[in-house]
């Protein structure tokens, strides 16, 4: 996620006049880019998992958010010392406030990685039916990890527009989770003795449809922090 900036992009908000306060907030962004980077991972490595029928994969993917859930209480320690230490006000308050909720929608977002691997074994079918939605759930996870590397980014940045731009892409996750459900319970009506097979299918596309719908939520409180406007909940959607 490490980029340049243009000349014409806003400054970042993880950037303060004060020396101890700019290396905070500087510690604060490293700790959130590394949790999102892990995250990030989380969701590669469980579409791997389900892909394969790879159950050693699927542990492995749980025991790396224990690594995530490890990250989160270093932030909020790390936020909620800064918001103890300088009392920060206007700006810089929304920026912790906010980096407080982006450290939660993170935290979920491994949690719901561990609920896709862990249909790993159940989805271990070579069934061409199921490798089909599998493709599907590939490109839902691909495209939500893609939103929340977009959505950390704009928060990073302080850039409202990449932040739209996530908000936008949540619809075609949405129709793709709308698409794996109604062949997931066409593949349950023909073959009801893989029912579990089935409903492995369907959990999986809700895990990594919230997913998508996190890293949305990220992009909302963006929204909120650089341009002021409460945008949660469908207040506006087009840009």
């Amino acid at each position: 996620m490490t980029r340049s900036r243009s000349a014409s992009e806003p400054a970042s908000p993880f950037r303060h006049t004060d020396r101890h306060f700019d290396a905070e907030l500087r510690e604060l962004k490293d700790r959130l880019l590394a949790m999102g980077g892990r995250c990030e991972r989380l969701i590669a490595e469980a579409l791997g998992a389900i892909e394969d029928g790879d159950v050693k994969r699927a542990r492995a993917v749980d025991d790396a958010d224990r690594l995530v859930n490890a990250d989160e209480l270093a932030c909020d320690e790390l936020a909620v010392r800064i918001l103890a230490l300088r009392s920060p006000v206007g700006r810089d308050l929304r920026l912790l406030v906010t980096a407080l909720k982006v450290v939660a929608s993170l935290e979920t977002i491994g949690d719901e990685a561990v609920n896709v691997a862990e249909r790993a074994g159940t989805l271990a079918t070579d069934a061409e039916e199921v490798r089909g939605i599998k493709a599907i759930l590939h490109e839902m996870g691909s495209r939500g990890a893609e939103m929340l590397d977009l959505a950390l980014d704009a928060f990073v940045d302080g850039n409202a527009e990449r932040a739209h731009r996530v908000l936008v892409m949540d619809d075609a996750v949405d129709a793709m989770h709308a698409r794996a459900l109604a062949r997931s319970i066409a593949f349950m009506k023909r073959n009801p003795m893989m029912a579990d097979v089935g409903m492995g299918l369907t959990s999986s596309a809700k895990c990594l449809e919230r997913i998508a719908d996190l890293a949305t939520n990220i992009a909302e409180m963006v929204v909120y922090m650089v341009e002021g406007e409460d945008v949660r909940h469908g207040a506006r959607r087009v840009h």
